[in-house]
C-alpha cells in the first residue's frame, strides 16, 4: 500500500460511526429532498442544537448539504446547490424539451418576464428566435441571450446573488410592482407531492411572487426531476400557474 493509500485510509478511520439518529436523518433527506431542523427536532424528541450538529457532523463527513434552517441531500443526481456551470450541463434534453414548448407559447411583440436558472437560460435561447420581444428579467446570463436589434431587454437591476448571474433586491420587486405584462416564466427548486411549488432563496421568492402578480399568464418550467421534492420555502400552488410546463 502506498503512502497515499495510507493517508486515505488514515482520514478514513478517523470517521467516527454514524448514530441511528444520523443514519435516519440521511435516508429522511434522501427520501424527501430537503427537511427542516424543527422537523427533525420533532422526529427523534431532541433539541435544535443536537440535530444541528448531527447535521454539521453529517455535512463535514460528506454524507449531505447543509443550508439555512435544514439539510439537503448529496449525490450523483443531485443539483440543488451544483455550481452554475455543472447544472448547465445537467439534464439537457429535459431543458431543451421544456424551452421548446415553453417558446412556442410566446407570440411575436410579447412582453414577458423571465427568472433566473438554467432551463430559462435554454429558453431564452429559443425565445431568441421570436421577433419583437419585450424581455424583462433578473438574469444576466439569460438577457445577454438576446439580440438587442432585434429585442428590447430590461434588466432588472439589485445586488448578484450568485455566479448564476441572478439579481435580487427591493428594488427589483417595486420596479416588477408596476409593470402590465403578458407573460412570467418562473423556475423553481422543486415541487413537493402536495403540489407546493418550492424554493430555497427567499429573495428569490419575493421577485418571483412579483412577477406573476405583474403577468396576464405565469408558466412554471419545470424539469421532471423538480417534481416529489421538497426545499426550503413556499412560493405558490401548482394550480397558480396557467401553464405548467415539463417538457412531457
Amino acid at each position: 500500500m502506498t503512502g497515499e493509500d495510507n493517508s486515505f485510509m488514515t482520514k478514513m478511520e478517523l470517521l467516527p460511526p454514524f448514530t441511528d439518529r444520523q443514519n435516519r436523518i440521511i435516508a429522511l433527506t434522501e427520501r424527501q429532498g430537503f427537511v427542516t431542523i424543527e422537523r427533525l427536532a420533532q422526529e427523534f424528541s431532541v433539541s435544535a442544537q443536537t440535530v444541528r450538529r448531527d447535521i454539521i457532523a453529517l455535512s463535514n463527513a460528506g454524507r449531505l448539504q447543509r443550508f439555512h434552517g435544514g439539510a439537503g441531500p448529496i449525490g450523483d443526481a443531485e443539483t440543488l446547490r451544483l455550481d452554475h456551470g455543472q447544472k448547465t450541463h445537467v439534464a439537457v434534453d429535459s431543458k431543451m424539451a421544456v424551452a421548446q414548448a415553453a417558446s412556442g407559447l410566446i407570440p411575436d411583440g410579447s412582453s414577458l418576464y423571465l427568472d433566473v436558472g438554467t432551463t430559462v437560460e435554454y429558453t431564452a435561447r429559443q425565445l431568441n428566435g421570436c421577433n419583437e420581444l419585450r424581455i424583462f428579467t433578473n438574469s444576466i446570463r439569460a438577457a445577454l441571450t438576446f439580440d438587442p436589434k432585434r429585442h428590447e431587454v430590461h434588466v432588472l437591476g439589485g445586488r448578484i446573488a450568485g455566479n448564476d448571474g441572478s439579481l435580487v433586491g427591493e428594488e427589483i420587486v417595486m420596479t416588477l410592482n408596476g409593470l402590465r405584462i403578458d407573460f412570467a416564466m418562473i423556475a423553481c427548486s422543486a415541487i413537493d407531492n402536495r403540489g407546493r411549488v418550492m424554493d430555497f432563496d427567499m429573495s428569490k421568492i419575493a421577485v418571483k411572487k412579483a412577477a406573476m402578480a405583474a403577468a396576464d399568464s405565469s408558466m412554471l418550467l419545470a424539469t421532471p426531476s423538480k417534481f416529489g421534492r421538497t426545499a426550503l420555502s413556499t412560493l405558490a400552488t401548482h394550480d397558480d400557474f396557467d401553464r405548467v410546463i415539463t417538457g412531457e
